[in-house]
């Protein structure tokens, strides 16, 4: 069946305004000088040099990786079992569960920073701890969907009664039945929560700052001093982004095979 010529015009539209800015970050980068011409005037890796060299950089990488490394994985311990539990014995609670973990669209960053720093700013726990928490909050309603989605694909709770009548106990039933069948579903959850914590601003930057600077805080930092270095920085991120992605794909795929 021939497509409409206006289907391929909308997605070559689409693709140029993917495209076209990831494309002139990515050649501003490496660019000396651009500001007179369509094409850079030179292009060098002095950025990048200048970008690798600096401590700063890699000290504020391995925050921001720990932060959302830490709360993704917080997440997955805590809500993958909560999140089955609900779906297979208390299906009763789903809505009233659903509605409470979408209301954390409803608060703005700037307003959960704020009541954050009142709430815990004397209490004497690490505002890094606190970032976590809040890291672990915002990525609820897509480990929940995420989860949820991929146990009702696979009828668990039809596979858990089958495992049980089998003669497996529910913890086996969910650790060798359960979660192979919905890890796909998982890792594609974790890396989505994982890129918006990683790109995440104003809650790191008002509930830790400079005390605790992370990637996001060095950019906008450097978007003030360098646009080449804030794109370079940029490139890395995107890259750091696709690696994460084709894993998930690769791990995705070979579950997949072996199931």
């Amino acid at each position: 069946m021939k497509r409409p010529l206006y289907h391929y015009l909308t997605i070559g539209i689409v693709l140029l305004y993917l495209v076209v800015p990831l494309l002139g970050t990515f050649v501003y980068s490496f660019a000396t000088q651009w500001h007179k011409t369509i094409l850079p005037e030179g292009l060098t890796f002095h950025w990048y040099q200048d970008l690798f060299g600096d401590v700063q950089f890699l000290q504020s990488l391995g925050r921001s990786l720990i932060l959302s490394f830490g709360a993704t994985a917080l997440s997955l311990v805590i809500m993958v079992p909560a999140i089955f539990s609900i779906v297979v014995y208390a299906p009763k609670l789903e809505k009233f569960i659903q509605s409470l973990i979408v209301m954390t669209y409803a608060m703005p960053g700037v307003i959960i920073a704020v009541g954050l720093i009142r709430a815990y700013s004397n209490s004497g726990i690490s505002m890094v701890l606190v970032t976590i928490g809040a890291y672990f909050v915002a990525i609820l309603p897509y480990m929940y969907q995420g989860t949820r989605n991929s146990l009702r694909n696979i009828h668990a709770v039809s596979l858990m009664e089958a495992a049980q009548i089998l003669g497996a106990s529910q913890i086996t039933a969910f650790k060798k039945v359960i979660l192979p069948n919905i890890m796909s579903g998982i890792l594609v959850s974790s890396l989505l929560s994982f890129s918006i914590l990683f790109g995440e601003f104003v809650l790191v930057n008002l509930l830790v700052g400079g005390s605790f600077e992370t990637i996001q805080v060095y950019l906008y930092q450097k978007l003030n001093q360098s646009g080449h270095i804030a794109s370079a920085i940029v490139v890395c991120y995107f890259f750091l982004i696709c690696i994460l992605s084709a894993i998930i794909v690769k791990v995705t795929r070979t579950k997949k095979e072996t199931v």
